[in-house]
């Protein structure tokens, strides 16, 4: 099985890769690309968010304009390259709550070009540093539910002289050389994904052992915002990992499984692979319980294995006001009781029920997140 994944992950990265190389590669009539969706994954992706990229010239001036619609917060974020490229980084970020923006709001943002002087017009000015080369948006969707999702636009918007005419952009035919550049692209961005995210794991597993969590740090270059900790696990027949912390006081934060190599979530539409802070539940105590286990054990606060006895678990915490540090510790299923299971232990008690209906909305919202 886990071989069957690799044949559909290398040709899902392959569809990905020939698609932002060759069909977004124009950062004169730049479109946003949808990726990290459910059918090109790479990188860890949150299944909180979805994410959009768009290539631009630093020398440009962009509008970017949209309307947030059920979309609870985004950020945007500036860079050099993606995570796996030879040059890469986040130049400049900026969340919807810095610019006042909220669910249903529409909006109009700038970016490049002169800083206005006028601070209302600055709150929603990006800046583009001269190494930039893409702007990312990741929406985050904290109630997964059968609502109108966000929707961004970009255009340039600054004064060209080359392919005007009478005002619109007019592109030329594609030469050989550009076509076997961008397929160059491609190719780099195909190979560099599949080896450094595969290199990713490994070497972050190697930073602790199993069971327990490599405790939460930001990314080298990455976006400041966000802290993640890492907890690889390896259980046994009939075994749960039982993940304990504090609550933590943040605007966004949640739990989430990944599989191992292609660094892929674990099911997270039809299964419970992954819940943020409004999905899961604190305990009576002000602490939070998350059972993580190939068997529903029959609380809240369950993330679903899908059968994997190995896998790598992500705390991820944004723009927090503590930084709690969990634990993990590993029990039979059987034994949770004398683990302190009780009617409000990790989410308290929930129903088969309860559970498939759960379900059934996760689905329902994935379908209109991810609708084409």
């Amino acid at each position: 099985m886990d071989r069957a994944e690799g044949f559909r992950h290398l040709a899902q990265q392959a569809a990905c890769w020939l698609t932002w190389g060759v069909g977004h590669a124009d950062a004169s009539d730049p479109r946003f690309m949808r990726q990290n969706d459910l059918f090109t994954q790479w990188g860890g992706p949150n299944v909180d968010n979805l994410y959009k990229h768009a290539r631009i010239d630093p020398t440009g001036v962009y509008r970017v304009r949209g309307k947030m619609h059920s979309c609870e917060e985004f950020l945007l974020a500036v860079r050099i390259g993606n995570m796996h490229e030879e040059r890469y980084g986040t130049l400049y970020e900026v969340t919807a709550t810095d610019m006042g923006i909220g669910p249903g709001d529409d909006f109009e943002i700038t970016l490049g070009g002169v800083e206005p002087s006028d601070p209302a017009e600055r709150l929603r000015w990006v800046p583009l540093p001269d190494e930039a080369r893409m702007v990312n948006i990741r929406e985050y969707y904290y109630d997964w539910r059968e609502r109108e999702p966000a929707v961004f636009v970009i255009e340039r918007v600054d004064e060209r002289v080359d392919g005007v005419v009478d005002g619109v952009v007019t592109p030329g035919r594609l030469t050989a050389v550009e076509v076997a550049g961008r397929l160059d692209e491609a190719r780099s961005q195909f190979e560099r994904s599949v080896v450094f995210w595969n290199d990713y794991q490994r070497t972050a597993r190697g930073r602790g052992a199993d069971n327990t969590f490599i405790q939460p740090r930001a990314e080298p270059k990455g976006l400041k915002g966000l802290v993640y900790a890492f907890c690889f696990y390896r259980l046994g027949v009939g075994e749960a990992l039982v993940v304990e912390s504090a609550a933590p006081v943040a605007r966004y934060w949640s739990y989430q499984l990944y599989r191992l190599g292609w660094f892929e979530p674990v099911e997270s539409v039809h299964r419970t692979g992954g819940l943020n802070q409004r999905q899961l539940r604190i305990d009576s105590d002000g602490r939070v319980r998350v059972v993580i286990a190939a068997e529903d054990p029959g609380v809240a606060n369950w993330l679903d294995t899908g059968g994997r006895e190995e896998g790598m678990l992500t705390f991820r915490c944004a723009w927090a006001e503590n930084r709690p540090e969990p634990t993990a510790r590993v029990v039979r299923v059987s034994d949770l009781a004398e683990e302190g299971f009780d009617p409000t232990w990790a989410g308290g008690p929930v129903s088969a029920d309860e559970r498939a209906e759960a379900v059934r909305v996760r689905g329902s919202h994935a379908a209109w997140r991810f609708r084409t």
